[in-house]
């Protein structure tokens, strides 16, 4: 008899991060213990979902059903291991599909993802934690902007950023007024609405969260030593960046970081397996954003704390699929 449970590790996705997507889902197939699981590759794009099987190739996965006809048999899946980054899969549209089907999945609900994903409400949801926010003016496309006013407001250097985007696609560091617009073009290439934010100099450190219904792990800081001026996609998949886990910092900044870390998480109502980012400036600590679905290659920063801390991506994968699934039959 065969008690191994069936995960449908979704990836793809309809964003600029679909690569990305692909590339963490390899990983997590090598990672879950097959002693416990049957790992199942789901591509989802557009409106499709594909079963990657790897005996009968590529398979319909039914909406209806979310189940695959597989030769003569019914193919269904226990869990949904979420890895798409953007839409739909970290903005709460696939969430909302696996409430409705009764389906357990790994990340935060519809609120928790809509709402991360979309930077400016994330912070004003954050207002009276002990962190720091920086300055930024939140502009829709088709508005004016006075460049000379963003300034005089928000200061030089400056980023421009999509409100609703991942990886750094679409973001600009200004250092000229006469820049503005043309980075505001950029954003829009990514989402309608666009956030001016101030420039925090300083160290970028961020912190893996993971929280069960028994257990809760706050990973080791990670300090994030950019080669490019900032932590953009080259860093980030391309390996143009030094991480140095742990942080190179006091274990009193460290402390602060991880309780704030646990703090936030709880305040967004997270899931999973979350990483959130900071930047230590001016003798402050600084929220940049929050990852529902952080980066998972054999390189990603969560892996690296994890083992830091003595355990495997196996060991927290386990724990993340079985308190999904608790999570779904206590609803």
């Amino acid at each position: 008899m065969n008690n191994k449970l069936n995960i449908a590790i979704m990836a793809g996705g309809n964003s600029s991060e679909e690569g990305i997507s692909l590339k963490g889902a390899a990983q997590i197939a090598k990672w879950l213990d097959p002693s416990k699981y049957n790992a199942f590759p789901v591509m989802l794009k557009g409106t499709k979902m594909t079963l990657k099987h790897p005996k009968h190739g590529d398979i319909p996965v039914s909406w209806d059903s979310f189940s695959a006809n597989v030769g003569e048999e019914v193919l269904t899946f226990d869990c949904a291991l979420i890895v798409i980054h953007g839409t739909p899969g970290e903005n709460g549209l696939l969430q909302g599909y696996f409430e409705m089907m009764n389906i357990a999945y790994t990340t935060g609900g519809v609120l928790n993802t809509a709402l991360t994903f979309c930077k400016d409400t994330t912070k004003r949801m954050l207002q009276g934690i002990n962190i720091h926010l920086a300055k930024d003016i939140r502009v829709r496309k088709g508005e004016s902007v006075n460049p000379k006013d963003v300034v005089k407001n928000i200061g030089l250097p400056l980023f421009v950023k999509p409100n609703e985007s991942g990886s750094s696609y679409g973001i600009t560091k200004v250092k000229l007024a006469e820049e503005i617009v043309s980075a505001l073009e950029k954003s829009f290439t990514e989402d309608p609405v666009a956030l001016i934010e101030e420039f925090i100099p300083g160290m970028e450190l961020t912190c893996g969260v993971v929280k069960t219904q028994s257990k809760t792990l706050v990973l080791p800081v990670t300090e994030i030593v950019p080669k490019n001026e900032f932590f953009d996609y080259g860093a980030k998949y391309e390996n143009e960046v030094e991480e140095i886990t742990p942080a190179r910092i006091p274990d009193d900044l460290t402390d602060y970081i991880q309780t704030v870390s646990s703090e936030i998480y709880d305040r967004l109502d997270c899931k999973g397996i979350v990483r959130i980012d900071y930047i230590f400036g001016n003798k402050k600590l600084y929220f940049l954003e929050v990852n529902t679905v952080p980066g998972m290659s054999e390189a990603s920063i969560v892996p690296q704390q994890v083992a830091v801390m003595g355990l495997t991506m196996n060991d927290v994968f386990g724990m993340v699929i079985e308190d999904a699934i608790a999570r779904k039959e206590a609803r």
